[in-house]
């Protein structure tokens, strides 16, 4: 891609504006633009879409997202070196790149992009899951965004996709699949990253999904923290805390209070979430 971009290989870009990886900003750049386009890719056709991207780096996805078309793109980077590197790019593509200097976690992206976005990001392992969780737990649903194409650790991947009965599935399975049909893209070896971490990753692909009606989300997210807060206890133990009449919930749901939580499927969840707001309505 780099002759077809027209600008400079991202090893070029680094070594000149000295961008070694920090490990405490959870760098690990790719460098491959044959991969970053098939990861452009992986969002969806582009051709005049608007697209944030959190955690550039030196601009290896976002040369991608632009080279496959989209109309608009934004970044948000917390690392001040980058931001030379960065800019090179948005002379290369007059008015189609923003770029946001600072942390992704404190910014309020609903506010500062059109509706309907697409998020893609190859998101620093310290703070991935707590990014998706953010947009998972919008107050507004629809969300503002349309998709989410990220990059993780392979075994938080894993959580997102899960089944009910795998090691795996736990409260992010849970919410992801609520909130998002959410799609396993493919997995990257470390080899592809600089420095290369010492785990695989793994590209998810998440859309928005309709909500069930009459279901709170913090009544979810308080059912599944008392379910799988203990994996090894039975259902009738874990969701004590629920401070309704347990023995009672689980009959009216048609579950069985000797399961565990990683035995629930979606809907069961669902199920218990629209019994136990019933009951706190009816002060019982």
């Amino acid at each position: 891609m780099s002759t077809l971009d027209g600008l400079p290989p991202l090893r070029e870009v680094i070594a000149r504006h000295g961008l070694s990886a920090r490990k405490a900003l959870g760098q690990n750049f790719l460098l491959d633009l044959n991969l970053t386009a098939k990861i452009a890719r992986a969002s969806g056709p582009l051709e005049g879409a608007e697209v944030v991207e959190i955690g550039p780096g030196p601009g290896g996805l976002t040369r991608a997202l632009l080279a496959e078309g989209a109309a608009k793109v934004t970044v948000v980077e917390l690392d001040p070196r980058c931001l030379d590197a960065l800019d090179e790019i948005s002379r290369h593509y007059p008015g189609r790149l923003t770029v946001i200097e600072g942390n992704a976690m404190d910014i309020d992206l609903s506010t500062r992009v059109g509706p309907s976005v697409r998020i893609v990001g190859n998101l620093p392992y310290n703070v991935g899951t707590a990014l998706l969780t953010g947009w998972l737990t919008s107050d507004t649903w629809p969300p503002w965004w349309q998709s989410l194409t990220l990059l993780f650790q392979k075994e938080v991947a894993q959580r997102i996709t899960a089944q009910p009965g795998s090691k795996a599935y736990g409260r992010l399975s849970v919410l992801a699949q609520w909130r998002s049909t959410a799609r396993y893209v493919f997995d990257i070896a470390p080899q592809a990253f600089t420095p290369p971490p010492k785990v695989t990753s793994a590209l998810v692909h998440l859309r928005p999904a309709t909500q069930p009606e009459r279901v709170d989300l913090k009544t979810i997210e308080t059912i599944t923290l008392a379910a799988f807060g203990n994996r090894r206890k039975m259902l009738r133990q874990t969701l004590k805390p629920l401070g309704v009449d347990v023995s009672e919930l689980l009959a009216d749901a048609g579950i069985d209070g000797t399961r565990r939580g990683e035995t629930l499927e979606l809907d069961e969840y669902l199920d218990l979430a629209r019994l136990v707001d019933l009951r706190r309505a009816r002060g019982a």
